[in-house]
């Protein structure tokens, strides 16, 4: 499939060459800008390598670049989950690592993906998703002043307007939070906790990293359980999850990974994780020649934490167990040297986590916007 705008040529990506222009165009077009992290390439390569990312097992996911003047000017990830469409009931593709470099290019690489959407048979495109909403997902709206946290988009401001430009229109909202732990509410956050644990007397661990296969055992039935029912959610795949936590066991503080347990059943999680945007920041995409000094020197490099996993087992929910959670983390956080952090992402409709965070003295700061065009 190759189609045009203009003076635009959009082509499909085809053998390992076509890839590789794939994955080092944003490095590329972001070059100049001081608030963009670059992820490391050879973790890139294995996200685009259908042998080595799980999430191909059970979807389709075509890539396209766009050129113009010999010259590759965008790129977007034409995707058909489905897990997604089984989960849901609908008849959705998605788009995601989205990159354009202006207006014509977005319209071009947007207009390949529903051509392509609409041979499936699929009925409506939403996104960004890269590749789905259990991965960085929507388009920035605000704070572009700010760098992203680990496993979060980041996008220039003219996007979501090449969106809306193409025919796309608001579908969810998520929602970024900003912790500076120095200044919080935290007696007013303690005291709430303490009722609660007065009232339903739970307990609270840390993880276990000598059982660590165990441990991500229970996160992943939390994780499953707790967030069955939320907009958009799909299951990880054991596959997808083993992955996972190969992934963040080397990043993981176990000081920082909260658990809570009533009559010695964990019913809720607290999964916070070290930033580590700030060392792939300083490793500008390369392990090599010199990112691993900085990978030696991690521990000293990341002062900031993201907590992107929040809940409790749906049977135990509004007893006030995610401010117990809550307490218990930030003040963790703080005294293993992460003075500040993020909370990210929640969904917009979701009162019970949003009201938790805002009584913890968050600031809500950063929102991203999922767009969705009818076919």
């Amino acid at each position: 499939m190759a189609g045009g705008a203009g003076g635009v040529r959009v082509v499909e990506v085809k053998g390992r060459h076509d890839r590789a222009r794939f994955i080092e165009y944003p490095y590329r077009f972001y070059r100049d800008d001081p608030h963009w992290v670059p992820p490391l390439r050879i973790a890139e390569k294995e996200r685009f390598d259908p042998r080595k990312n799980p999430f191909f097992q059970h979807a389709v996911v075509q890539l396209f670049l766009a050129e113009r003047g010999g010259r590759t000017v965008g790129r977007v990830a034409a995707i058909d989950d489905d897990n997604h469409n089984a989960t849901h009931g609908d008849n959705m593709a998605f788009f995601g690592f989205f990159e354009a470099a202006d207006e014509e290019v977005a319209l071009a690489l947007l207009r390949t993906v529903e051509a392509w959407a609409g041979a499936r048979g699929r009925s409506a495109v939403r996104g960004p998703a890269n590749p789905s909403m259990n991965d960085g997902s929507g388009f920035q709206l605000n704070a572009f002043d700010t760098d992203p946290y680990l496993m979060m988009p980041a996008n220039p401001p003219a996007y979501p307007r090449y969106a809306e430009a193409a025919g796309y229109k608001k579908v969810k909202d998520l929602y970024a939070w900003f912790f500076d732990l120095r200044t919080a509410n935290s007696e007013r956050l303690s005291r709430l906790a303490a009722r609660v644990q007065k009232r339903y007397g739970p307990s609270v661990r840390t993880v276990d990293m000598g059982r660590f296969d165990e441990e991500l055992g229970v996160v992943k039935r939390l994780y499953n359980g707790a967030w069955v029912e939320n907009w958009g959610f799909v299951k990880y795949t054991e596959n997808e999850f083993d992955a996972l936590g190969r992934e963040l066991k080397f990043i993981v503080d176990p000081d920082i990974v909260v658990f809570v347990e009533l009559g010695g059943e964990v019913v809720g999680l607290a999964l916070a994780l070290p930033d580590a945007n700030q060392l792939f920041k300083r490793m500008n995409g390369r392990l090599l020649p010199f990112g691993w000094i900085h990978y030696l020197r991690r521990k000293r490099l990341m002062t900031q934490a993201r907590l992107p996993i929040l809940g409790v087992a749906k049977e135990h929910r509004n007893k006030g167990l995610e401010l117990v959670l809550m307490n218990e983390t930030l003040k963790r956080a703080l005294a293993k040297g992460y003075p500040q952090g993020e909370c990210s992402w929640i969904l917009e409709d979701n009162d019970a986590i949003n009201k938790s965070i805002a009584a913890a003295g968050a600031t809500l700061y950063k929102t991203y916007r999922l767009y969705q065009k009818s076919l």
